[in-house]
């Protein structure tokens, strides 16, 4: 089997800031499988939290070149490295070259029946109230980024802004527990669908028996299948992105051990293009809320690339990826 990576630099239209992090540009390692005249593709960015760059990602994956050049299975790829970026790229390759070799489409090999979905529009965090609301798009699903600073006047700017509009808040990681309490009561008449990850990864333990009023989401609080069964005792609906789970087979995994415990479902992305995108529609079929709006955010996308308009997303094509 070839194998053969690279790093893709897209520029953002805007700095976009979260909680403690603002981007200009989306790093994206891309790996490239091939054989028998096929050509499969995955694209990552690595999970900035736990320190992966798309420099380091690129190296990881390298290190396992050799092997993966001899020919693996991708069940095998789960065991011969962690969850993260390298895996994730590797592991969405693996998809595509299968569905190239075997002329069949990722929705023939999964079995998920694909239909268009509806994605959130993020707006990146800002100082004040006036210039969140101002970013507030024409989109039916808005994603909300903030921090410690003035969450509820933020909330309650982009509300009055868009009447219309279904919210989800992310503090990521961002809020303090005595923070949390004191703002969500106030955030009840907003009509906030959910709110993710409010506490830090690691220290979210005083959610356990914590009555919410408001659905929690798990997102830095639950990467893989191996940290479900704590995270589903602090949170009701887990985030899955394939950089955390490193590939679409283990994100599929946790998806339908995650639905089998009654838990509800978000897709989410580290930003990156439709390449990366188009594996987490997959995933999306699955799941209450739709976080894909990636390609979006950047200046250029890939050719092919996902159809959006106002919020809806369209079934990809296989000439993209799967």
């Amino acid at each position: 089997m070839d194998f053969s990576t690279h790093i893709t630099d897209w520029v953002l239209t805007q700095p976009f800031r979260i909680s403690g992090n603002e981007w200009t540009n989306s790093r994206c390692l891309v790996v490239q499988l091939g054989q028998d005249g096929f050509i499969g593709r995955g694209e990552a960015q690595g999970v900035f939290y736990l320190d992966e760059t798309a420099e380091s990602i690129f190296e990881q994956a390298h290190a396992v070149a050799d092997v993966i050049r001899k020919g693996i299975s991708r069940e095998e790829l789960q065991n011969l490295m962690p969850p993260g970026g390298a895996r994730n790229a590797i592991d969405c390759a693996m998809w595509d070259l299968e569905c190239k070799r075997t002329n069949k489409t990722i929705w023939q090999l999964t079995g998920i029946e694909p239909k268009p979905v509806t994605t959130v529009f993020t707006i990146g965090l800002e100082d004040t109230p006036e210039a969140m609301a101002a970013k507030a798009a024409d989109a039916p699903i808005l994603k909300i980024k903030l921090d410690a600073q003035m969450p509820y006047e933020k909330l309650a700017a982009i509300r009055a802004a868009r009447p219309d509009a279904e919210l989800v808040v992310d503090a990521n990681q961002g809020w303090s527990f005595e923070l949390m309490k004191e703002v969500l009561p106030k955030c009840v008449d907003l009509n906030l669908a959910m709110l993710e990850q409010p506490l830090a990864r690691g220290v979210d333990e005083m959610l356990e028996g914590f009555e919410s009023p408001i659905t929690l989401a798990a997102d830095e609080s639950c990467l893989h299948t191996g940290e479900l069964e704590t995270a589903i005792r602090r949170y009701s609906m887990i985030n899955i992105k394939l950089d955390k789970t490193g590939g679409l087979t283990e994100g599929l995994r946790l998806a339908r051990a995650a639905k089998a415990k009654g838990c509800k479902l978000m897709v989410g992305n580290m930003m990156g293009t439709s390449l990366s995108m188009a594996p987490s529609f997959v995933v999306a079929q699955l799941c209450d809320f739709v976080d894909i709006d990636g390609p979006l955010l950047l200046k250029y996308d890939q050719p092919l690339g996902l159809n959006y308009h106002k919020g809806a997303v369209d079934v990809f094509s296989p000439r993209l990826w799967g």
